[in-house]
């Protein structure tokens, strides 16, 4: 038996008044979640723990089935696994976001957070910048790391655990409020924004009509985290297959193998074709039993507001991973459970994550169903399956319960 997750991050939403009171889910043409519904469990499960902030972080962890409360340490020393970084007890590991704020005279604490993702900022570009950032800011306390896209990563050498507000909670909003209280951080952010504002690559996506990359904004700090390994919790060699550095470092914690997939960048136009063929190839090829496909787009524009293309998000994880993993590993005659979801909502509306429950689909090849069911929030909740424990799914789907 071969095991299989398939999530859409922040694919879940709720009712749009422009889509007739709809959710995206519902509205996106989905026909192989779909059949997949029809002959499933369906149901909702409660990813975040209550009284936990409704994150990526936690909510994947523990879909991969560890309960957020005796493995969570923070965000970024999971991405900083992912980047090759090794902490040190004293350090506190930070996000280190490239934001877009407004360009206008006001001072810093006036200005207004447009963009969490400077426009989903190119690697290359992003690497550039960052690196204007470390040669005037760095010093023996704060070290700067390149990550992917918009995503970067500070390490603050005996620094601590302190609340830091994450940007794409705060979209549209005068940052002044939401900035550190720890003096030190909030000076890096200003001066970054000094560096950063008129660099020739931000004067260049001016003169393009993009979002300027104008400032860094740190979020999601901790401590080096301690995961168990995956295979020795569950006796089963799994997989990861993500362009995010939080879901490949929560797989380096967990000493699952971590497949890089060219063109996987974790926007609306991510290579789904080659992260579909890389977990069939590295279940069927390569002998793996789990293997656990992230695709970040639905989430991306759920942050961006953009129904339409969260809708496109959708219809393209339907179409150009599940259809083509299902047909697969149908086509191999080997059996196998697949598991789809969301880790969280990210309704339109708000533009960031809540922690509502989330409809998932438990398929087993061996055990087809025959129901009427669609895949959406609405009907997942009209089955009556709930799981109030999210990091119980990987028992649901290894059939351990």
């Amino acid at each position: 038996m071969k095991y299989i997750v398939v999530l859409g991050d922040g694919m879940a939403d709720e009712p749009i008044k422009e889509l007739d009171n709809k959710t995206p889910l519902m509205v996106a043409d989905t026909p192989q979640m779909d059949l997949l519904a029809k002959k499933s469990e369906l149901g909702l499960a409660y990813t975040i723990p209550e009284g936990m902030k409704p994150g990526s972080d936690t909510a994947n962890l523990a879909v991969l089935g560890y309960n957020p409360r005796i493995y969570y340490s923070g965000r970024s020393p999971l991405e900083a696994l992912s980047i090759g970084v090794d902490l040190k007890p004293t350090d506190i590991a930070i996000r280190c976001n490239i934001v877009s704020l407004s360009d206008d005279d006001k001072p810093y604490e006036e200005k207004t957070i447009l963009d969490h993702s400077s426009g989903e900022i190119s690697t290359k570009d992003a690497a550039v910048l960052i690196d204007a950032v470390r040669k005037e800011l760095e010093n023996d306390l704060y070290k700067f790391y390149v990550g992917t896209s918009y995503r970067h990563l500070t390490i603050w050498d005996q620094g601590e655990v302190i609340d830091l507000v994450p940007p794409h909670d705060i979209l549209g909003k005068v940052i002044g409020e939401y900035l550190p209280e720890d003096n030190a951080l909030k000076e890096l952010m200003k001066k970054s924004y000094d560096i950063l504002n008129n660099h020739p690559i931000n004067i260049e996506r001016k003169e393009k009509g993009l979002n300027v990359a104008n400032s860094i904004w740190f979020w999601g700090a901790g401590t080096r985290p301690a995961l168990t390994s995956f295979e020795e919790k569950n006796h089963k060699r799994g997989a990861m297959i993500s362009a995010v550095d939080l879901l490949k470092g929560i797989a380096v914690g967990a000493k699952m193998k971590v497949i890089e997939v060219p063109g996987a960048d974790g926007t609306l136009h991510t290579n789904y074709e080659g992260k579909a063929m890389a977990a069939v190839k590295v279940l069927l090829e390569d002998d793996y039993d789990f293997v656990y496909i992230h695709v970040e787009a639905p989430d991306e524009m759920g942050h961006q507001g953009n129904v339409a293309n969260k809708i496109k998000a959708i219809e393209f994880l339907d179409q150009r991973v599940i259809k083509l993993v299902y047909e697969a590993m149908k086509k191999s005659g080997v059996d196998f459970r697949l598991l789809v979801m969301p880790d969280h909502p990210t309704p339109i509306w708000c533009r960031t994550h809540t922690s509502d429950p989330v409809p998932y689909i438990l398929y087993d090849s061996t055990k087809e169903q025959d129901n009427q069911w669609m895949y959406n929030e609405v009907e997942a909740k009209a089955t009556g399956y709930v799981v109030d424990k999210g990091y119980e799914m990987v028992n649901k789907l290894f059939d351990n319960q």
